[in-house]
This record gives C-alpha cells, structure tokens and sequence, in this order.
C-alpha cells in the first residue's frame, strides 16, 4: 500500500474501468495518480470476487478512494457489499464528461479532471481511527 509513516498516508484506489468511455477515463486516472505516488491501486475485481486479501488491504487502508465512471456506480456498490470503507469518491460524469461508447483514445483533459477531483478530496484532513503513543503520531510506526 501506499503509505509514509507518520504522514496518515494509507491510501488505496479502486476504480471502475467499464466499457463506456467514462470507465476508461477513471482507470486511467487511477493508474496516473499510483505513478505519481498519490495512493496505490488495488483490483475491484478482486472485491468482487471476494478475494479476502484484497478485501483486507481495503479495509486495513486509512483513505479508500473510489473513482466511479457512471451513476451505476459498480465501485461504490462493490466497496459497500464487501463492507470496505469509502472515505474519498469520484464520479466521472459528475465533473462533466459525457458518457459514450469508447472509442479507443482516453479524453487526457477529463483524466486530469478527474486526479484533481481525487487530489482535492485526500487533501482534507480526516479525523484519526489510530490512538497517539505519547509521540504526537496518531500512526502505529512510532
């Protein structure tokens, strides 16, 4: 997972990557912000599918990012049935983009839209779940 101790940074993203244009624009921005260090991705197939570690990891993470690509929301579904924490979530049609068949090229522009939409959310400061050792961390590494 992506984490830096003692900075709170656990995240985890799950994304769709439907059919639809849209699907592809989340992924995509999904896969630029685990390069950019922002937060690690992690399979919503595997949700799914119940993968007990994959559902481990999401429940273990401090933010759990979703990015959906449409209303149908099979992100946010999938989180909610395996009982994993969404604390950050994205939807792409929500910032504008227009879903539509996809056509083989990512819309870069919508990408961007949407890592600042993620960007901006993990940049709110949530409350700490972790209890302080006396250090000042609110993190278990110190």
């Amino acid at each position: 997972m992506a984490h830096e101790c003692c900075s709170g940074k656990n995240v985890v993203i799950f994304t769709c990557s439907g059919a639809a244009n849209v699907g592809q624009i989340a992924n995509q921005a999904a896969v630029e912000l685990q390069l950019e260090g922002t937060g690690k991705m992690l399979c919503l197939a595997g949700i799914g599918s119940h993968n007990s570690g994959m559902i481990a990891s999401g429940k273990g993470a401090d933010r759990v990012v979703g990015i959906d690509g449409c209303p149908v929301a099979c992100t946010k579904k999938a989180l909610e049935h395996a009982e994993v924490p969404l604390t950050d979530y994205v939807l792409v049609t929500d910032l504008g983009v227009r879903k539509q068949m996809h056509n083989g090229t990512v819309d870069l522009e919508a990408v961007e839209k949407v890592k600042a939409a993620v960007k901006k959310q993990l940049s709110v400061e949530l409350p700490s779940k972790k209890t302080d050792s006396g250090s000042g961390c609110t993190c278990s590494c110190c």
